[in-house]
């Protein structure tokens, strides 16, 4: 019996069944979904159509023999998903369940899935579909320079404002030094953990290109997902790390405020205690919460890290538009984040009308210099307030010319931060800049003691030629070198230098 039915998703074509007679009828029933035929073991989560075949031949003798070979064609986007494996099974009304007892798997050239059952009944294949995610290209070139350039000067700021804290005398390191801490360790997770190594396992897979066809074991669901712990933990750390530097940036700016917008009054006891626990512990609790309230809502779900983490990149799930309301993308990070900001720019507006831009008497420089001066504190205090980080909301905007821009400008300027923190809060003090002008100095002195050095060697080499020439007297004749007496005056000379070294 050969029959051969065509639908939407899929089709099957029922190539043999083999009957020991002739005469025996045979009937075969298509279900258009899987509602009666309810799984324990396979569970599916994705919206693939779920047909079934039922086939039933009258009746027979026991020692008739039954078998039915079945070839399916799974009609999907291979753009994608792809096949990761498949199960031929039938209904066991005694299970109350699938079951592969008596159906195989045979191996085939083509795209065709086959299948083999020695009786008739309720048939289908159970296959798992693994989804073709687009892995993004490492990070460019711009990125890589820009964060190790900021890397390299937070850690100069940080080891700066530890060694001239007595030096300068000043109560903001604390918070400073947290900030710029807190900046570093994300960056570095940033450059460091941001791919995600399934990437190079979907590219190892795509070598081989194989499907288990020999093993007729019957997946757990339809959609198959590498798991990828490593990836999750550091989509925790970046999104702890990156809520804690926007904290302490908030805290930077309402500390600022209360030392120049209030006088300088003194600042309430305990106040470092209280700040340390706001900047850690704070998005401690926020990223605790996130990651415990999605895992008891998927605890049942192996796949459940994909609601907190993208599978392209190890960060927070970015969800449709329609999703956004009920994301914890929205509620963990961008509201958090949106309120620091909100709440340092109206600080740094403030900042800038009361004190910066204000007339101020004690101010003795030119007016040329006194507008570079005030631009240049603008700078510092939009660069710890994060104020450059309102170009990712215009990156939102629905134009692919205006959204490249900004995505540069973005790019530029927040992988530099680290940077720009440097040159202006470290480069620019008068303590660093009189500690470099030193080393200079030192460098220099050590570079003209080493070019002294050459002259010094070869003046030995050359008196110990001649020493060795004159105790060959056949030898003497053919070599014309100086006389004793002006390597003499020459080796002492050089050694009056050296001993010298200010001439």
């Amino acid at each position: 019996v050969s029959v051969k039915m065509f639908f939407k998703k899929f089709r099957v074509l029922l190539l043999m069944m083999t009957l020991s007679q002739r005469n025996t009828t045979c009937g075969f029933i298509v279900y258009q979904n899987s509602k009666f035929f309810r799984s324990k073991i396979f569970k599916p989560k994705s919206n693939f159509s779920q047909k079934i075949i039922s086939g039933k031949t009258g009746e027979t003798k026991k020692d008739q023999r039954t078998s039915v070979e079945i070839v399916f064609n799974p009609r999907y986007d291979p753009k994608t998903f792809q096949i990761h494996s498949y199960a031929c099974v039938y209904w066991n009304f005694i299970k109350k369940d699938w079951d592969t007892n008596g159906c195989h798997k045979r191996r085939g050239t083509d795209e065709f899935l086959y299948c083999h059952c020695n009786h008739t009944t309720n048939f289908a294949v159970l296959m798992s579909f693994e989804k073709k995610y687009k892995y993004p290209a490492s990070l460019d070139i711009l990125s890589n320079v820009g964060c190790a350039l900021s890397i390299t000067g937070l850690a100069l700021t940080i080891v700066f404002q530890i060694v001239t804290r007595n030096v300068r005398k000043t109560s903001v390191t604390w918070v400073f030094v947290s900030l710029c801490t807190s900046m570093l360790i994300f960056n570095l997770l940033f450059v460091f953990g941001i791919e995600n190594s399934n990437k190079n396992l979907v590219k190892r897979d795509n070598d081989t290109n194989k499907m288990d066809s020999d093993k007729n074991e019957i997946p757990t669901q339809d959609t198959v997902v590498i798991s990828n712990p490593t990836c999750t933990v550091m989509a925790v750390l970046l999104h702890y790390f990156l809520l804690v530097t926007f904290t302490w940036t908030g805290i930077s700016a309402a500390q600022l405020y209360f030392l120049l917008i209030r006088t300088m009054k003194p600042l309430p006891q305990h106040f470092i205690v209280f700040i340390s626990l706001i900047g850690w512990g704070v998005p401690a609790i926020v990223v605790a919460l996130t990651v415990g309230i999605i895992f008891c809502q998927n605890r049942n779900d192996p796949q459940w890290e994909l609601e907190y983490r993208q599978e392209e990149i190890c960060w927070l799930e970015v969800p449709d538009k329609k999703d956004l309301i009920t994301s914890p993308f929205l509620w963990s990070f961008v509201l958090p984040v949106t309120i620091i900001l909100i709440n340092n720019i109206v600080i740094f507006i403030i900042i800038i009308v009361k004190v910066i831009w204000k007339n101020n008497r004690n101010l003795t420089s030119t007016k040329k210099v006194s507008s570079l001066k005030k631009i240049l504190s603008m700078l510092s205090i939009a660069v710890v307030f994060g104020i450059t980080w309102i170009l990712a909301y215009l990156m939102l905007i629905d134009n692919d010319v205006i959204r490249t821009v900004f995505s540069y400008m973005f790019c530029l300027f927040n992988t530099t931060q680290g940077l720009q923190i440097f040159v202006l809060y470290t480069v620019r003090t008068k303590i660093f800049q009189d500690e470099a002008s030193k080393v200079l100095k030192l460098l220099s002195l050590s570079t003209g003691r080493k070019k002294s050095l050459p002259s010094a060697t070869s003046l030995r080499l050359r008196v110990r030629m001649y020493n060795m020439l004159r105790s060959f007297p056949a030898l003497n004749e053919h070599f014309r070198l100086l006389e004793p007496s002006v390597i003499t005056e020459e080796t002492t000379l050089s050694e009056s230098d050296q001993a010298n070294p200010s001439i």
